[in-house]
């Protein structure tokens, strides 16, 4: 059953020349190619400032340039994150954007006891990152802690399940193994997971 894809390119250069970029085109064409509806968001492109204070996320206004992303991802069913590892988690650009997206009203509704209501529900979302350093090393000895935290703290809270990773390590691999990884992004696009 065709499913409504929103790409979420979280690397902070705009240029549109690294190696995620290549990853959300190759999951793109799969999941085009299998029918899939895909739109795409790319967050180095959009100009929003920062949230300052706790009174700005709970009420306060959502800047304009991110009205037309945040209907995008009220729009899909399905959500790829894609964003390079820099200091164990994403760059400080893609937290931004997602800290802005994810706030009351539309991620979760606080309740005046218990539990926030998870808002969305009924989502799933894949997480693709590129490092550095061996994939198996940062799940090992850093607990993948900076992918774990954005997993549970935003998605899961958010009530998104099933949650799929792709943790890509030394991205200056051989053109073989690039060529792999593309391939395996065209597959999880074709699946829609």
């Amino acid at each position: 059953m065709p499913k409504r894809i929103v790409i979420i390119q979280g690397h902070p250069d705009p240029s549109g020349q690294r190696l995620l970029h290549a990853l959300a085109d190759a999951y793109a064409q799969g999941a085009t190619t299998a029918g899939h509806e895909v739109r795409r968001i790319e967050v180095a492109k959009l100009d929003f400032p920062l949230l300052r204070t706790q009174a700005e996320f709970e009420t306060g206004t959502l800047p304009p340039a991110l009205e037309q992303p945040r209907e995008e991802l009220r729009w899909g069913e399905h959500w790829v994150f894609l964003f390079p590892l820099w200091h164990g988690t994403m760059p400080a650009l893609f937290k931004g954007f997602l800290e802005h997206i994810f706030r009351p009203g539309f991620a979760m509704e606080y309740r005046e006891k218990g539990f926030p209501r998870r808002l969305l529900a009924g989502r799933s979302a894949r997480i693709v990152v590129t490092m550095g350093m061996p994939a198996l090393l940062y799940r090992w000895y850093f607990g993948a802690y900076g992918v774990r935290g954005f997993e549970r703290s935003m998605l899961g809270f958010a009530g998104i399940k099933p949650i799929r990773k792709n943790l890509y390590g030394l991205t200056f691999a051989d053109e073989r193994t690039r060529t792999r990884w593309l391939e395996n992004m065209r597959a999880h696009g074709a699946h829609g997971n």
